[in-house]
């Protein structure tokens, strides 16, 4: 570490006459935050100035003390964000300019490695000095560079990175590769080895903040990117060998969700020793840039709203799904979605398989206690859909619990809360679902764990109900309003396929369950009713008749099918849709009384008070083989209930269904193929996720600004 300015502004500070440093220096901060002027004066300032300038300035110049004592609040809320992104514009622009014959910027980054070689020792020792003066340094980088990618090319930023005064043409590019490998090298290097602790938290979160921006050159492009420098790096050489700690520590920075400490406990912490010339050096020499980043300080609502959640955890995930949907490179498979995928339990003392050296271990105990409190955010969703999906491992873990309902009941508050939801949040809470209901076990065990009150479900009160009941109620309810709303084919696609899933295995449902079931039918009746007609009207307006009698719709020919205007085919393929839906809703029905008819009263009660809802499909080409056990099951109950006489009360007529169940030869009941389906990602799945995975960052990172007119990846209603 260079000294010679340290010294130099320790001598000022004392030759001013404060050799007491603590007290009056605590006074002249406060003095110079009241008469300090806005963000939007970062441009002038002397040292951003120096550095954005025409002189070069070598990585020992005591310049590089004088620039990085500053000390901020880093701005959280997005009209300060908005003002340091403009002011960081302006430096950028001259330093663009200027760069390519100073090698500032070059500089800047060399100072910052230089100094990340001790901050493992300076965090031991409490060296908070140069923990804060190294994370000033990567500060200004972030900042330099979150505007430069978003201003040009990857090869245009490689020519920035470095500049060597003597340097021949040929090696120029070599030099400007190495030196960007090796700060993405040092900061994965700085997020897995320096503990954290209140004096590193900054420095560690500000780290992951730096990769991100590096990796957010795809915000800036419209088409997936499936080559790129940065993915390179992060691929290949000195990058590779962290891949799973940088993995894990991400993990585990989420499961702890360590919250960040105090403003400015990590700077001017009161010190017996060495305290002087830390207050010497912020107050003395850093006029002007010490107010300027004090920003929402402690008190302000950002501040509060920060202190209330763990900006490193959130920060630490999303880098994670940045990382785990890049795409594979060209001779290797993505190594950071390897290392998600193979992970195991730091209980499993199995070996790890030798053809993947990413692999490693990790406490499935606490991941699965953060994944089951932190289901509200997309980001959180979204893992938990990659760990299902993606690692067997952690998907035999989760099946496997007792408490199972803790993780799914945040689940079914998603998708309960569709309309305040966005589309893609409620697609990956249908789809983990869906990968749940794919296991048995799973099927019957949520039938049995019963629920006390559900405050959020507020269309009835539910003192008392399953968990697979409830399950069957929100699935029901989103296709409802589905229906009414969206009229999203995947999402009625998926939400069927949840329920067909658990139909086999349906136990004691719920009256008010089995009462949904047949209301969901029942509207899907009328609807196809109503399609019906429309497509009926349309036919026989084309045939210029409205007496002649029609065909069964099943029965057109081709040659009427010709004089369909596009509308009217509209209102075929609507037929097809809600038939295809009834089908399956028959199906599950059908599934259910087939396999546990005996377990379930309260459905054959809700089935035989709206029989005559059946009726009409019957004969329905399209149904009629389905239709044979429903039909068989309404006629042999109908029956036993006539014999038993008028007048009977709900409680009598349950223990007739009951008596029934067991008297009905199973044998009658026609056998069908066993309702199964399975989630499988579509090709290319990277269409879907990075843009989703991109519009969580740029809504929900924090301290990140990027001009929304500047997106390419995505629309801006779909972030």
């Amino acid at each position: 570490m260079v000294t010679e300015g340290i010294e130099d502004m320790q001598i000022s500070c004392v030759a001013n006459g404060n050799e007491n440093l603590e007290g009056p220096f605590i006074c002249q901060i406060k003095k110079m935050g009241a008469n300090s002027s806005s963000i939007s004066e970062l441009p002038e300032n002397e040292y951003l100035q120096k550095l954005s300038g025409s002189e070069p300035i070598s990585e020992n110049d005591p310049f590089w003390n004088q620039l990085l004592s500053f000390s901020f609040t880093t701005p959280t809320n997005s009209a300060d964000l908005k003002l340091l992104e403009e002011a960081t514009i302006s430096v950028c622009k001259s330093l663009v300019e200027k760069n390519p014959r100073t090698g500032n910027l070059g500089s800047l980054i060399k100072v910052f490695l230089s100094r990340t070689k001790e901050l493992k020792i300076s965090a031991e020792c409490q060296n908070h000095l140069f923990i804060w003066q190294a994370h000033n340094a990567l500060f200004i980088i972030c900042c330099l560079l979150k505007v430069f990618i978003s201003r040009m090319s990857e090869e245009e930023l490689q020519l920035h990175f470095t500049y060597e005064e003597k340097a021949g043409p040929s090696s120029y590019g070599t030099e400007c590769e190495d030196l960007i490998e090796e700060l993405l090298c040092c900061l994965i290097q700085l997020i897995v080895e320096i503990p954290l602790l209140d004096i590193t938290y900054s420095i560690s979160l500000e780290a992951v903040t730096t990769l991100i921006v590096f990796l957010s050159c795809q915000l800036f492009h419209k088409e997936i990117l499936r080559e790129s420098i940065i993915h390179r790096y992060l691929m290949h050489g000195r990058c590779l060998p962290y891949t799973s700690r940088l993995v894990k520590t991400l993990l585990y920075n989420f499961i702890r969700q360590e919250r960040s400490p105090p403003p400015g406990t990590h700077v001017f912490q009161q010190q017996t020793d060495g305290g002087g010339l830390l207050y010497g050096i912020a107050s003395g020499v850093a006029t002007g840039l010490w107010t300027v980043f004090t920003l929402g300080g402690v008190g302000s609502k950002a501040s509060a709203q920060l202190e209330q959640c763990s900006p490193l955890a959130s920060q630490s995930l999303l880098l994670l799904l940045v990382l785990a949907n890049l795409t594979d490179a060209p001779d290797i498979p993505n190594p950071y979605r390897q290392a998600i995928m193979s992970f195991k339990n730091t209980q499993d003392n199995t070996a790890f398989s030798s053809s993947n050296p990413h692999a490693f271990q990790i406490n499935f105990n606490s991941l699965y206690t953060a994944l089951c409190e932190q289901q509200k955010s997309d980001q959180a969703t979204l893992l938990l859909y990659m760990l299902l999906h993606q690692n067997s491992n952690m998907r035999t873990y989760v099946l496997a619990r007792t408490d199972i309902e803790n993780l799914v009941l945040p689940i079914l508050e998603i998708l309960y809360h569709v309309e305040e939801r966005n589309s893609h949040h409620v697609y990956m809470a249908l789809i983990i679902l869906l990968i749940l209901t794919e296991d048995d076990g799973f099927n019957r065990s949520i039938h049995e764990v019963i629920l006390k009150n559900i405050t959020w479900y507020a269309e009835r009160v539910l003192t008392e109900i399953s968990l697979g009941s409830l399950l069957i109620l929100v699935v029901i309810r989103t296709i409802q309003y589905n229906m009414t709303r969206t009229r999203d084919k995947y999402l009625h696609t998926n939400c069927l396929a949840a329920l067909a899933n658990m139909s086999a295995q349906f136990r004691s449902l719920h009256q008010y369950a089995a009462q949904r079931i047949i209301s969901l039918f029942s509207l899907l009746s009328k609807k196809h009713n109503k399609v019906l007609e429309q497509a009926t009207q349309s036919l026989r307006g084309s045939l210029g008749s409205n007496d002649s009698p029609l065909p069964d719709y099943h029965f057109w020919e081709m040659s009427d099918c010709l004089h369909f205007s596009e509308t009217k085919l509209r209102h075929a393929q609507d037929l097809n849709v809600i038939e295809e839906v009834i089908r399956m809703m028959l199906e599950i029905i059908n599934s259910c009384l087939t396999n546990s008819l005996h377990h379930n009263p309260n459905l054959v009660y809700a089935l035989l008070y709206k029989r005559d809802l059946f009726e009409q499909f019957r004969t329905h080409p399209s149904f009629q083989d389905i239709m044979q056990n429903i039909d068989l099951v309404i006629s042999f109950f109908s029956s036993r209930l006539e014999q038993a006489g008028a007048e009977l009360s709900v409680e009598r007529v349950l223990e007739i269904i009951k008596q029934g169940a067991v008297a009905l030869p199973k044998d009658r009941l026609r056998k069908f193929p066993e309702l199964k389906f399975k989630y499988v990602e579509e090709e290319q799945p990277e269409e879907f996720f990075i843009p989703y995975v991109w519009s969580l960052v740029y809504n929900s990172a924090v301290a990140l600004y990027w001009n929304p007119r500047d997106i390419q990846l995505f629309t801006m209603d779909s972030g």
